[in-house]
């Protein structure tokens, strides 16, 4: 059961607590392979780095306690023997604690500092506070006491490998309280505004009034609605670094970037009830679109990188977009959207087709999204179906915005250069009852028991009913319990945690349930869609997830497998809505 305020709760371990904006987080989650005993603050500025370290104690000689972490949306407590600690967001920058019958040490999280590595620690004289510098974020956090006191001071103005932090402990008053703030170089000294338990309530509603904007439709049937709404609405950040607008980060644990497709997914859950943020997911990676056209491989706080792309879904995404926006876009955005698009797709017509081929490559499987999937297992450099199929949809809007924006000629080009790939495809790539996948160097054609040889079923209505038919039906074999498996379970090549090679994926799942649903095939669509919501609300939002035990893997907080949950939510809840509306009005016709 969840409050109208605090929200749901969720396990600390597997999603981190952070706020709407923010660039760190509090979790035990200190990298990919380390979950810590204690919690930290960990930033994802220049990389994620756990910068303090959050320690209960209790007693008189403040010895670390063992306590048990509680996390909603606005609020996470420590609760320990004889007392408690609450931990909220004051703003994306600044947190507010208070506890009462434990203290909390704080320590620099690094072990083996040096002069020039790590936290240096003092003790600031301007206004009593106490600063940690951080080498690694290139930024302050300052601790001011509000309430309570300080003690147990220790590595003020060290170098080399001290300890250093400060416990913070009530004065005979039965509470503390204190904030901690992230800066550049300086502001002015710490005042609070409000109460820290009027802080925490501003927190419950500033995530309340989120979920009540992006899922207005939930209900009893979408039981995860409200916990992947958190999911996405706390891994956002503010501009900042290469970052000009604000991002959905895939995660806030070590995926702490945004790749040039996931951030299609979280776009299109977020456009009704956030479409400003929304419409910025989408423009992100366009933002650092190079001279070929190209988007970059990923994009973080520090880093962007350019020796892979990823798959042109864009233009389906595009697509979807435009109808889930409550508002048209201004000619001004279709037209930049419009030239964006162009140049992403002249990069794979132009760029990356070979001398003589009609059809585009992918030069590795990182370029497919589908990182290490058996498709690729006969050679990396592969003209590859679903690649086309993309690019076949990316061609038609590109079609239908050139007419909207009275660009007949171009419209026509558009839509000529679409039948000529489908063509193409048809012709060179498809078997009879599948598809293949092909060398641009040999010709040489292989296929495979991997999800993806089945992609093209994402054309929908494009694809002639024989040819979607044998698709379903091949997607089919692929059904777990729990969704739809990377690579067929009776694949000699399937592996459990073998990411493209065996687990369920989120973008998989949405682009073949959309697919599947405009070619006609319902039943198999719904289908699809009720397993993987129930694979969300039974094992939350990991990167991917075992195909035979539904277990989360990976990254236990993933931002596009909860948007993924919340598309295929919204459109169970709609559909729901339409059957019952149709059964309530059907005696009075």
């Amino acid at each position: 059961m969840t409050d109208a305020l605090t929200g749901p709760a969720f396990n600390i371990r597997d999603i981190p607590f952070s706020s709407h904006g923010s660039w760190f987080n509090i979790s035990p989650v200190t990298s990919e392979h380390v979950r810590a005993q204690d919690l930290h603050l960990v930033s994802h500025q220049g990389g994620m780095h756990p910068v303090l370290r959050l320690v209960p104690v209790a007693g008189p000689r403040g010895e670390r306690t063992e306590t048990q972490w509680n996390a909603t949306p606005g609020r996470l407590t420590w609760v320990g023997p004889g007392g408690h600690i609450e931990l909220t967001y004051q703003c994306a920058d600044t947190l507010r604690l208070r506890g009462t019958g434990l203290g909390l040490r704080i320590h620099a999280a690094a072990e083996r500092l040096t002069p020039f590595s790590g936290t240096y620690f003092l003790h600031d004289p301007l206004d009593g506070s106490y600063l940690f510098t951080s080498y690694e974020t290139g930024r302050r956090y300052r601790i001011t006491v509000l309430a309570g006191q300080e003690v147990d001071v220790c590595g003020t103005e060290s170098l080399g490998g001290a300890d250093r932090g400060l416990t913070l402990t009530h004065d005979g008053t039965g509470w503390w309280e204190a904030a901690v703030e992230e800066l550049d170089s300086a502001r002015p000294p710490y005042a609070p505004s409000g109460t820290h338990e009027q802080t925490a309530d501003q927190a419950d509603q500033a995530f309340t009034e989120f979920a009540d904007a992006v899922t207005p439709w939930r209900t009893p049937d979408t039981p995860a609605a409200e916990l992947a709404a958190y999911v996405v609405w706390s891994a956002t950040v503010g501009p900042a670094g290469f970052l000009g607008r604000p991002a959905v980060l895939m995660s806030k644990h070590w995926m702490d970037k945004v790749w040039s497709w996931d951030h299609c997914f979280n776009a299109l859950a977020l456009a009704p009830g956030a479409p400003e943020l929304a419409w910025d997911q989408f423009r992100v990676m366009f933002d650092h679109q190079d001279a070929s056209g190209a988007l970059p491989d990923s994009v973080t706080h520090s880093e962007i990188l350019y020796n892979f792309v990823k798959p042109p879904i864009h233009g389906w995404a595009l697509r979807h977009l435009r109808r889930r926006l409550p508002h048209p876009l201004s000619r001004t955005e279709l037209t930049d959207a419009y030239h964006r698009l162009e140049r992403w797709t002249r990069f794979w017509l132009d760029s990356r087709r070979a001398p003589g081929q009609a059809l585009p490559h992918y030069q590795h499987g990182n370029d497919s999204g589908w990182d290490n999937a058996t498709t690729f297992d006969a050679g990396r450099v592969q003209i590859t179906a679903d690649l086309s199929a993309f690019l076949i949809l990316q061609l038609r809007e590109l079609a239908e915005l050139a007419a909207e924006l009275d660009r007949a000629d171009e419209a026509a080009d558009w839509a000529r250069t679409a039948d000529a790939l489908q063509a193409a495809v048809m012709q060179e790539l498809w078997t009879g009852d599948r598809f293949q996948a092909r060398s641009p160097h040999t010709g040489t054609g292989a296929t495979s028991l991997s999800l993806l040889d089945l992609m093209p079923v994402v054309l929908g209505e494009h694809l002639p009913a024989d040819v979607s038919a044998r698709l379903a039906a091949r997607i089919e074999t692929h059904l777990t319990a729990h969704g739809l498996a990377t690579e067929r379970p009776d694949s000699p090549h399937y592996q459990a945690d073998g990411y493209w090679r065996g687990p369920i994926w989120a973008p998989a799942t949405i682009l073949i349930e959309d697919g599947l649903r405009r070619a006609g095939h319902h039943r198999l669509a719904d289908e699809i869609s009720a397993r993987f919501r129930a694979l969300c609300e039974n094992y939350g939002f990991a990167e991917n997830f075992d195909a035979l035990t539904g277990e989360g893997l990976r990254d236990r907080a993933y931002t596009w497998t909860a948007s993924s949950y919340l598309l295929l939510a919204e459109d169970h809840a709609r559909r729901t809505h339409t059957r019952n509306d149709g059964h309530r009005r059907a005696p009075h016709r």
